[in-house]
């Protein structure tokens, strides 16, 4: 069986793994293929040509969730709270500035600032927050605002995406990264949430960013109500904004984690459907440098397993994490379990900032702690759009 497979798929890994590009045909002939090892070999092909260095990275940052209050209503998240709930919260800048102070002592870099679609706070909270943090800590990146969040900011202020876009900038914002991209198809966005920002209007946060200069990351959420031909639209459009602004520093993709949510009942997505498809993603999107292990959603040995399926990254030490964890899926690595996985895989486990740029202090050592972001950074091979 799996030899009539891989001879009918085998065309389809030979083309990827020399470097040419595959079309969103055969990327679903990858993803409704069940040659798992032959498609991981293709995966790590290419993962080791692009990265052809002994080392594979990951970063240490912290997820602060700003807020818990979201008018937008998603049934696949257990975080969010209606802006009425007696749960909602608003942290204070004493609380926000103590979680900085020890993500820096763990040699940390940077946050994850991240929050739900707040209806009062106005532009000028993120603004004066973005400033105040900036100001206390020049050194850390502010990785903050998803696309949703982004584009709530735009109702709320009533300015242009941009106008709204270059204030945070010049406020202290670093980098943008990829949530609330689930799957970038209308259909299936509508069946699965309401009050969000739509695929053309979430893509265009990010080319907008990317014009400006910023970077950022593209993530996909699988293994709900979508369609394998659904994935591989969501990666084509994501290859398609790549190969327009070169902006997208990696990809992330995870499976749907349905305990206590309104989609429970969703048969969830296992190993061997992650591995497929973060495999395919590595493939497919061509034009990225950098495609990142979820062990956050996996676990420690199916993310660790992940190197070996074309993530060049473990991923982050992730301080703290909200969304996830309130979803019933509670995976905890320390420092030393990263590092170990990554040994264990065969390579050199090295600390990199949000640009892919290594921040440790030797190759096998991990930064000194506080000193992380004052390090000099060395580049990575083939950033994308470096």
């Amino acid at each position: 069986m799996i030899s009539r497979i891989t001879s009918t798929i085998q065309p389809i890994l030979d083309k990827a793994v020399a470097g040419e590009r595959i079309t969103p045909e055969e990327g679903l002939q990858l993803l409704e293929s069940h040659d798992l090892v032959g498609l991981g070999k293709a995966a790590d092909a290419v993962a080791r040509r692009k990265h052809p260095e002994p080392f594979r990275t990951y970063n240490i940052d912290r997820n602060i969730n700003y807020t818990n209050a979201c008018t937008a209503v998603c049934d696949f998240c257990a975080f969010y709270r209606p802006p009425n709930h007696p749960e909602v919260y608003v942290l204070s800048q004493e609380v926000l500035h103590e979680k900085i102070r020890e993500t820096l002592d763990l040699g940390g870099d940077q946050i994850l600032f991240q929050g739900g679609l707040h209806p009062k706070l106005p532009l000028e909270w993120y603004e004066e927050t973005l400033r105040t943090i900036k100001a206390e800590f020049p050194q850390l990146n502010i990785h903050g605002f998803s696309p949703p969040e982004i584009h709530h900011f735009t109702k709320i202020s009533k300015l242009p995406l941009k106008t709204v876009l270059e204030r945070l900038q010049a406020a202290g914002l670093g980098s943008l990264p990829g949530g609330g991209g689930e799957i970038l198809v209308d259909r299936v966005r509508k069946a699965i949430t309401r009050g969000k920002v739509l695929t053309d209007d979430w893509l265009n946060v990010h080319r907008v960013w990317h014009e400006l200069g910023g970077r950022s990351s593209a993530t996909m959420m699988f293994g709900h109500v979508e369609t394998l031909a659904d994935r591989i639209e969501h990666l084509e459009r994501l290859r398609q904004v790549q190969d327009e602004t070169g902006g997208f520093t990696a990809f992330i993709c995870w499976t749907f984690q349905r305990e206590h949510t309104e989609m429970a009942h969703v048969e969830p997505a296992g190993a061997f459907e992650y591995l497929k498809t973060q495999a395919v993603s590595r493939l497919y999107l061509d034009n990225f440098a950098n495609i990142q292990s979820s062990w956050v959603t996996q676990g420690e040995k199916i993310g660790q397993i992940g190197l070996s399926f074309g993530a060049n990254d473990m991923g982050s030490l992730m301080i703290e994490e909200n969304v996830v964890s309130q979803a019933g899926t509670v995976h905890h690595l320390t420092l030393e379990s990263i590092r170990r996985c990554i040994s264990e895989a065969g390579y050199i486990p090295r600390q990199r900032n949000v640009h892919y740029q290594y921040i440790d202090d030797s190759p096998g050592r991990p930064a000194s702690r506080g000193t992380a972001a004052k390090s000099a950074p060395a580049p990575l091979v083939q950033l994308a759009g470096e």
